[in-house]
């Protein structure tokens, strides 16, 4: 059966122009990489150095791990959208396994591993018996996986193994375990495409997947291993990267099955099956690390990150359809000897002229002098929230005040993107990290690297746990909580019902004012809460959640939201019946939140003066470069804010 699915017209355009030609065409993947490289060199003088290269294979590898899982399916026509989300359940069952049941660890691995194999042999047979498109099936799994995890989990972060963290670790101190993994799941990859039956079996269903059926393939028992080896990967690399973060994180992995195509895409494979292989996906999958790292480190604004990123992936999707025109050779298993001596020997090249440019182009930085501005990097856990937002507003206007330069960079509220950015934040030329922890947990091995580099740290808002950081700069959740429920209670005269809009599953803010919110209702026996859900700290999924509470609970007489963005979605489905016949109580002090306060809408807010945190974070980050004394404790004060004082207060 052929696995070629393109071939290129054999004399059409001779000579060295079109054999040129042809290798940029056939190889533009890996062009792009080397000129990235060399752009982040002659840019960054902190890029080519032995620990940021290290740092961006570390990146890459949980995504080209997932990735090549998904080159299987994609080779074969087929989409897969839920490893993100089986990577994450895998982890989850690995460490509630572990600890929560008292599972030996071994058999803890076996059963995270036969999780992620079970998930894909359900996708595999949703498409092959029950004919659901990919697209759909997978998308169902997406939402199955992640809503496992959250209820093995409860919405919480559980502790790693020890034994098995060490996979997040590095051997003889410098080459980190995660690359390794990576390296052995690429060689397996490629063994299976290029020298096993179902590897042959892929490329020609994704060629034509009825005349696969006629030649004697059985094309749905075949959908069934392909798919079941996506789960094998996408679990491997949920174990990968829980033990990169100490811990499982129910809602980590959200978004990297989109990285995870991106990367087959950019790597050559096409969305029409019968092409791609796994050098190809290795490339797409170090390009999307290089494009994040180099971002990070020449402090290009995390919004205009997405945007290049897009259109990264779209000028691969184009410049596959120019290939696929051109009729350029279609990357695909079972080639001949020759054609893979040359393709090593293209490699070979790539990788001198790389290393030569890529020289010449370091010594642009060498012996230039450091600048004379303190440099400082801030990790923030969001900055689709107004009250993160504060944070650094707050955190630049004292940076400029103070002469320092503050690179800042949005995690997004994933915990892996933000370990990567500390990463950088180390590997780079910076004095000091203020990082505002996804969670506390996750957050310890990136601070950790930095303990060891010298870097001192500062937390704002959250701690980080296992960590040495020189100032933890922060209001009381539990205590904003239980004063939350105090100007609640006392506003509806100790009785009546509530409901509670909870914020992210897994996030300590979410957990402390929740706990503080219980704490503080204790004293007011009267008040019952009916109902709790979680809105994710948005003001949409708020405006949703409290309409469909208003269904089974029409008559409540309040509302408690971990933050105001909550709240205010609240208000929103609440209509007129807010600040009258219900009283809503939010968190934060947002300016949006303050407004409704005026208005009357909102009663109370429990404010956290944000803009405050961000300052002291950066003045005490200044102190720790100077070698001066930092209080390891610096407390703002949180205060509950009503009409009667809104006026005087400033966030």
């Amino acid at each position: 059966m052929a696995t070629d699915t393109l071939k290129s017209t054999p004399g059409a355009r001779g000579g060295a122009t079109g054999g040129l030609r042809r290798l940029l065409l056939d190889n533009g993947a890996l062009t792009a990489l080397i000129v990235l490289v060399i752009a982040m060199s002659a840019l960054s003088g902190d890029f080519l150095t032995a620990d940021n290269l290290l740092n961006v294979g570390v990146q890459a590898a949980v995504t080209a791990i997932l990735a090549f899982g998904v080159t299987f399916v994609i080779v074969s026509a087929g989409i897969d959208l839920s490893v993100g989300s089986v990577a994450a359940l895998s982890a989850t069952v690995l460490a509630w396994s572990a600890t929560e049941a008292g599972i030996p660890v071994v058999l803890a691995v076996v059963l995270a591993v036969a999780t992620g194999i079970v998930c894909g042999l359900v996708n595999g047979f949703l498409v092959s018996y029950g004919k659901l498109p990919p697209f759909i099936a997978t998308l169902a799994m997406l939402s199955v996986a992640r809503g496992l995890s959250l209820v093995i989990s409860q919405g919480s972060p559980i502790a790693f193994p020890d034994s098995v963290s060490h996979l997040g670790d590095t051997l003889g101190g410098w080459l980190p375990v995660p690359v390794l993994v990576m390296v052995v799941m690429g060689l397996l990859t490629a063994f299976v495409l290029g020298r096993t039956y179902i590897g042959r079996s892929m490329y020609a269903i994704g060629g034509n997947e009825e005349a696969a059926r006629l030649s004697g393939l059985r094309v749905k028992r075949q959908k069934l291993a392909i798919y079941a080896f996506s789960g094998l990967f996408a679990a491997a690399a949920g174990i990968v990267l829980a033990s990169r973060l100490a811990s499982a994180q129910p809602q980590a992995a959200q978004g990297y099955e989109l990285d995870a195509i991106a990367a087959v895409v950019i790597g050559g494979a096409s969305l029409a099956g019968g092409t791609g292989k796994a050098s190809g996906t290795l490339i797409g999958a170090l390009i999307l690390a290089v494009l994040r790292n180099g971002l990070n480190l020449l402090s290009v604004s995390a919004f205009w990150q997405q945007v290049v990123i897009g259109v990264v992936i779209a000028l691969a999707v184009l410049f596959d359809t120019v290939r696929r025109k051109a009729g350029a050779t279609a990357p695909a298993a079972g080639a001949s000897g020759g054609g893979k001596g040359k393709q090593a020997l293209t490699y070979v090249i790539a990788a001198v002229v790389a290393v030569a440019v890529v020289g010449a182009t370091s010594l642009l930085h060498n012996g230039s002098s450091a600048a004379d501005r303190p440099k400082i990097g801030l990790s923030l856990s969001t900055l689709n929230n107004p009250f993160f937002v504060q944070i650094r507003d707050g955190a630049e206007e004292e940076a400029k005040k103070l002469g320092v330069d503050l690179t800042v960079t949005d995690a997004q509220n994933d915990a892996s993107q933000q370990a990567n950015q500390l990463q950088n934040f180390t590997s780079g030329s910076l004095s000091a990290v203020v990082v505002n922890p996804v969670d506390s947990d996750a957050a310890g091995p990136s601070v950790r690297g930095a303990n060891q580099a010298g870097i001192p740290v500062i937390a704002v808002d959250r701690g980080v746990n296992k960590a040495d950081t020189s100032a933890l700069v922060a209001s009381d959740n539990v205590e904003g909580g239980a004063l939350g429920a105090k100007a609640l209670a006392e506003k509806l005269g100790g009785k009546g019902t509530i409901v509670i809009l909870q914020g992210q599953a897994g996030t300590s803010a979410s957990r402390e004012r929740g706990a503080g919110f219980a704490e503080g209702l204790k004293d007011y026996p009267g008040i019952k809460v009916v109902a709790k859900q979680p809105a994710d700290f948005d003001r949409t999924k708020g405006l949703d959640v409290m309409t469909n509470l208003l269904q089974a609970h029409p008559d409540i007489d309040g509302v408690f939201a971990e933050n105001d963005e909550m709240a205010l979605g609240a208000i929103k489905a609440l209509g007129s019946k807010a600040g009258k016949s219900v009283q809503v109580v939010g968190f934060d002090g947002t300016p949006d939140g303050l407004k409704a306060v005026r208005a009357g809408t909102l009663y109370a807010s429990v404010a956290q003066q944000p803009s405050e945190l961000g300052r002291i974070a950066v003045r005490n980050a200044l102190r720790a470069v100077e070698g001066e004394k930092v209080e390891k404790m610096v407390k703002v004060p949180v205060k509950v804010v009503t009409k009667e004082n809104v006026a005087g207060f400033e966030g």
